[in-house]
């Protein structure tokens, strides 16, 4: 995994421990798409409770977990995925990870077994920055930008996500692992 300076697609935003913003708060955010006009990413690290059974009818019975996306557009479901031949209609954001598609194939996959839960990520809602937004945060020092790896994206740890990322950078950012949420309380 690299440090990057700038955010693209296919990064991950890691909020800076500073971070305040209770909605970003030790996250990590999956860029799926950033140019000029804005940004869209999805919150990896935090689950809601909730199950894609819970949540749509035709997948009861089915307990993939969902995440919380972020705070825009909590009415909307969507979900990362690693197989691009038999979901057609994603977006490829990184090697072989692709964002939506084909939701009606997706529950055919699922409801015929063929869909492996580390291969899928369902989210309420997503993170979105407007034009300029991510552009004042990153002047601000409010994240680290790292590229993204399959590796993390789809971890089976999402608790330690944002501490195992840290850590795998090395140098200086394993040293903000253990900062104080509150800097007063140190």
């Amino acid at each position: 995994m690299k440090q990057l300076m700038e955010p693209e697609s296919g990064s991950f935003l890691i909020a800076n421990p500073h971070l305040n913003d209770p909605n970003f708060v030790r996250t990590v955010v999956f860029l799926c798409e950033h140019d000029a006009t804005g940004t869209v990413g999805f919150v990896m690290n935090r689950k809601t409770g909730h199950t894609i059974g819970d949540l749509v009818p035709d997948f009861e019975g089915f307990d993939f977990p969902v995440y919380e996306g972020g705070p825009v557009g909590l009415d909307n479901l969507h979900f990362l995925h690693q197989y691009p031949e038999a979901i057609p209609g994603g977006k490829e954001v990184l090697d072989g990870v692709y964002w939506g598609g084909d939701f009606e194939i997706l529950a055919g996959l699922l409801s015929e077994g063929r869909i492996e839960p580390q291969k899928v990520r369902f989210f309420l809602g997503y993170s979105g920055w407007g034009e300029g937004q991510l552009n004042f945060e990153m002047e601000e020092k409010t994240w680290i930008v790292a590229k993204a790896t399959r590796e993390f994206l789809f971890s089976d740890d999402e608790t330690a996500l944002w501490k195992n990322i840290l850590t795998h950078l090395g140098g200086d950012y394993k040293l903000i692992i253990n900062a104080p949420i509150d800097p007063r309380l140190n």
